[in-house]
């Protein structure tokens, strides 16, 4: 058995698809970890009956925000972290601490368009496949060891709209996948 947090900022379609896929297994997702007070995310653990706790940035350093989120992640004894619209970078302290466990989900092919806008900046690409990257997170921006791509091929007629929702439809698929994945192996690697 093993635990897992999710650490979310937004409308959290991810964190209920990684939580609908952990039910009924050995593993545990022991609570979401969100910086925005008014993330409907926030709504989504209180429907599926999951711990939330807030950390806000404001006011407070980045070393002391994730000093909290570490004596969390010990205090539940977690052993993967998963990013599902994290909007915050994490710090080389908390990425050493937790050093190959933690992943994050890009909704771009890496290292193509890292960063906050991969899905809009795909779109106005002239890339014909468009898709996915769950990788490790490292120091950088986007920049961890590769797990997993997936990805589709565009018309060229479709809307922002409609590719932000072919690659969702990717991302609430396989995100889960990998995930259940790695919680099954002995030692995340």
């Amino acid at each position: 058995m093993a635990n897992l947090a999710v650490f979310a900022s937004g409308n959290g379609s991810n964190f209920e698809a990684i939580a609908k896929e952990l039910a009924g297994t050995e593993h545990s997702l022991k609570f979401l970890l969100c910086n925005n007070k008014n993330a409907f995310v926030l709504k989504r653990a209180d429907r599926l009956g999951i711990i939330k706790y807030l950390i806000n940035y404001t006011g407070k350093s980045r070393h002391d925000a994730e000093e909290k989120m570490i004596e969390l992640l010990k205090l539940h004894r977690i052993d993967l972290v998963v990013l599902a619209g994290f909007m915050k970078i994490l710090t080389p302290l908390f990425v050493s601490e937790y050093s190959n466990k933690i992943i994050n989900i890009h909704p771009s092919l890496l290292p193509k368009y890292p960063g906050t806008k991969g899905i809009e900046e795909s779109y106005y690409s002239e890339d014909k496949e468009l898709g996915i990257t769950i990788h490790f997170v490292d120091t950088g921006v986007d920049t961890g060891k590769i797990i997993l791509q997936k990805s589709f091929v565009r018309s060229g007629k479709e809307t922002l709209k409609e590719i932000e929702e072919r690659i969702h439809i990717l991302e609430h698929l396989y995100y889960p996948q990998v995930i259940l994945e790695l919680l099954n192996k002995t030692g995340i690697k």
